[in-house]
């Protein structure tokens, strides 16, 4: 088990298409078994701490035929991958019959050595988990229908969207209480002490064989929400919440087993109480994208304890490619930001080549898109480098940035710091479309009045000199380009 630090930096990997795209390379089918040591070594360049293989488990034939079934999602097929046949369709990896590795993709064994090659690197393993739902052809329907939610005769003649008669009970289908039931996957019981039961299992069997989950749409089952969605049909609330329990009792086998939420609707401090140690974190998304930079800043003010559990990132399966929704440098400016603010940190494969295509997690086949190489270079600097510095083994800090009646540029940047052991590093991103000038003063008074070396971490040779009283009082003067940065470590000149 390789332990994971304490805000660790996770490299999502569409498991079905990486391995896929590595055969073809290699001229040769290729498993988890067999993965040769070079791209094992593309997938965790310096600085990540974590591979997260998105879609290892058993997926469902019977769910891989209602996607096939479905026109809009035919049309979504071959939106992304032109001439997009149906043996490219694998099948929801979040519509699960099993939780066992896909013989496809090497099975157990596989996973093994794929755990083994990350650890041998010093890299951790995440897998997902999907609390909410399973697929209706898995095991459990025809052994466990007390797992589930349940209805009756009537209600498939009323809702025959909603329910599914298996021949043997009646079944609701999965759901969130904003949208339509999902029509591959069959609903669990979150209050069923039986489903409970199982869960903290089947997480307790995943634990022996990673080092975390990620934990598909997690504030479904919190009591609160799992009541509002299937009120009477659920039963009697429990005194205890799902992840409270569910938690818990896994951890009393895996004591350093990670839970990351997928976590939405501003849920993410009372599944951080409930035992994750992150959750998403997808107003800063939403703000980085398509808000300014006061929207950000105000969400950055939040309790440093908070956002240390929280996942940053600028794509993953579920969003847009980050090279189609953002600028290329306005996407580097949010890099930056990103990956030097306290919390974990989100990085999805292809991100750090531009890629452009967001592909539905069903195919396992996706589009050629030529690499940015430069891009690929900035990302890999940007995270080596950080992560070098040891900055994010610190406390940290939002700053003020102060400006001028008559010029209010200063708004549009977000200043940061980090202090500890590793010494000090200052972040500024200007996060427009427009030159921005502030001064910041630093919050460190051992600078003393003795000259500081301010040297930038990502620009070779790039460094300067600057009075400690200076700095304390009126406070470093920054000029940025549209979309520049600064990551800076900060020394004294006589060290």
């Amino acid at each position: 088990m390789t332990a994971l630090p304490a805000q660790p930096v996770i490299h999502e990997i569409n498991t079905r298409v990486w391995l896929r795209e590595t055969g073809l390379r290699a001229g040769r089918p290729v498993s988890l078994a067999d993965v040769p040591k070079n791209v094992w070594d593309e997938v965790t360049p310096a600085g990540v701490d974590a591979v997260w293989l998105m879609g290892v488990w058993e997926r469902s034939p019977l769910g891989r035929s209602i996607a096939l079934a479905d026109p809009a999602l035919r049309r979504a097929f071959a939106a992304a991958v032109q001439n997009a046949t149906e043996e490219d369709v694998a099948g929801s990896p979040y519509c699960i019959r099993r939780y066992v590795v896909d013989e496809a993709l090497g099975g157990p064994a596989g996973l093994a050595a794929a755990r083994s090659a990350l650890d041998d690197r010093g890299v951790g393993l995440l897998l997902d988990y999907v609390p909410n739902h399973v697929a209706p052809d898995s095991p459990w329907v025809a052994e466990h229908p007390e797992y589930f939610v349940r209805g009756d005769a009537a209600d498939v003649r009323r809702d025959p969207a909603g329910f599914l008669d298996t021949g043997r009970s009646v079944l609701a289908r999965g759901r969130d209480p904003f949208f339509a039931p999902w029509p591959d996957v069959v609903q669990l019981n979150a209050f069923a002490p039986e489903l409970r039961r199982a869960t903290v299992q089947t997480l307790r069997d995943i634990g022996d064989v990673c080092d975390g989950v990620r934990c598909d749409m997690a504030m479904l089952l919190l009591n609160e929400v799992f009541a509002r969605t299937w009120g009477e049909r659920a039963g009697a609330v429990p005194e205890r919440d799902f992840w409270t329990q569910v938690i818990g009792e896994v951890r009393d086998r895996h004591p350093e087993m990670v839970f990351a939420a997928e976590a939405y609707w501003d849920l993410e401090y009372p599944l951080q109480e409930q035992g994750f140690d992150f959750c998403y974190d997808k107003r800063l998304y939403d703000r980085v994208l398509h808000e300014s930079a006061a929207s950000v800043r105000g969400h950055l003010h939040a309790d440093e304890d908070y956002q240390r559990r929280l996942v940053r990132f600028l794509e993953n399966h579920d969003e847009p490619r980050a090279a189609q929704t953002l600028p290329p440098d306005k996407e580097r400016a949010a890099a930056v930001l990103i990956a030097t603010l306290p919390g974990a940190t989100l990085w999805h494969e292809g991100e750090f080549t531009g890629r452009r295509v967001h592909l539905p997690v069903f195919l396992d086949r996706r589009p050629d898109e030529p690499p940015d190489n430069a891009l690929r270079s900035f990302h890999e600097q940007l995270l080596a480098r950080v992560h070098r510095s040891g900055m994010r083994t610190g406390g940290w800090r939002l700053l003020e940035c102060a400006g001028w009646s008559d010029n209010r540029s200063c708004d549009d940047l977000i200043a940061s710091c980090w202090t500890g052991d590793a010494g000090h590093f200052l972040t500024v991103v200007n996060l427009s479309a427009r030159p921005a000038q502030a001064h910041i003063p630093l919050p460190w008074p051992e600078l003393g009045p003795e000259t500081w070396e301010l040297t930038e971490l990502l620009v070779a040779a790039d460094h300067y000199g600057r009075s400690g009283a200076e700095l304390l009082s009126s406070g470093l003067y920054v000029d940025l380009p549209p979309w520049g940065t600064h990551v800076f470590a900060v020394e004294s000149s006589s060290v």
